[in-house]
């Protein structure tokens, strides 16, 4: 997903995620009984998309909804994952709604018996403010709660956190990296972080994230809420939580972390920040992560 400059963000659109609320943290709702499986964008892996099929019930069981409005293309994008999902052995159909239907009764109707969700890739942003705090979400929610899977590639795994990256730079860092698309610093007040839909809502995503060299902006967005979790998944890499809360690696790259739960992060004048004991990962495919005691396994075959 390529960053758009904040100032071409229609405010409207702004207000409308920052004023939406999330579903409640796994604490006060008990946690849930349904997997999320987070990809990082680029290609998918068959065997990433098998399990996530899999998580959804099998082949000839599966009933995945799927949201592709992040996409601006978003009929085709959604029949594109359609077709994919449906040689896989799933029934699914996509939920293409905007802001107004998701909070219909007919539109929550349709997501009644999903056994699995799946959030496209595209803009964040256009997805959350097509669904944050909307009867759908809360459906959505629910499904997840009770057992279902919900899936999401580049922007849709982005999306699933609780404090979202929108990709872009606060009015402060409307400034450009070597590429021109990513952040050239580690500062406070340079990220600009929104409600997200709030699946996971222990961490905070970044996604093409070794392939786009998104280290500062995630950096960045950890230092300043070093009590989330910075998780940035590669390009043909996946993140699966587990109902228990564990984390595992899956696909052919890797997933980084940060973990400033106990970092000691000082305010200082100015932009700058800085940590001290902060905590990295680097996860391969197997790799597994326990966010409750900030543990990681790594396989050695």
């Amino acid at each position: 997903m390529k960053r758009i400059p904040r100032r071409m963000l229609p405010l409207a659109l702004l207000a409308l995620v920052t004023a939406a609320p999330g579903p409640p943290e796994p604490e006060a709702a008990g946690r849930p009984k349904g997997s999320l499986i987070l990809m990082g964008g680029g290609s998918r892996p068959d065997p990433m998309m098998r399990r996530f099929v899999a998580l959804a019930g099998g082949p000839g069981r599966a009933r995945i909804a799927i949201l592709p409005m992040a996409s601006s293309e978003a009929q085709a994008s959604g029949a594109a994952i359609e077709r994919e999902l449906d040689s896989l052995g799933a029934r699914a159909f996509v939920f293409l709604v905007n802001r107004t239907e998701a909070q219909s009764p007919a539109a929550v109707r349709r997501l009644d018996s999903v056994t699995g969700i799946w959030f496209g890739g595209g803009d964040q942003v256009r997805l959350a403010a097509a669904l944050a705090g909307t009867a759908s979400l809360g459906a959505l929610s629910d499904r997840h709660r009770e057992g279902a899977v919900v899936g999401g590639t580049s922007a849709g795994a982005a999306s699933m956190s609780a404090s979202m990256i929108t990709g872009n730079q606060t009015p402060s860092g409307d400034t450009t990296g070597y590429y021109g698309d990513e952040y050239p610093a580690i500062e406070r007040d340079r990220v600009e972080v929104v409600p997200g839909l709030g699946f996971l809502p222990e961490a905070i995503v970044d996604q093409h994230f070794i392939h786009r060299e998104r280290h500062n902006r995630l950096m960045s967005a950890v230092l300043e809420r070093p009590w989330l979790i910075g998780v940035g998944i590669d390009e043909s890499a996946a993140l699966e939580v587990a109902p228990d809360g564990c984390w595992t690696v899956l696909g052919e790259s890797q997933v980084v972390i940060y973990d400033a739960r106990r970092a000691v992060v000082p305010a200082l004048p100015g932009p700058l920040v800085g940590a001290a004991d902060l905590r990295v990962h680097v996860l391969p495919p197997g790799a597994r992560y326990d966010p409750k005691n900030g543990r990681a396994t790594i396989p050695t075959r």
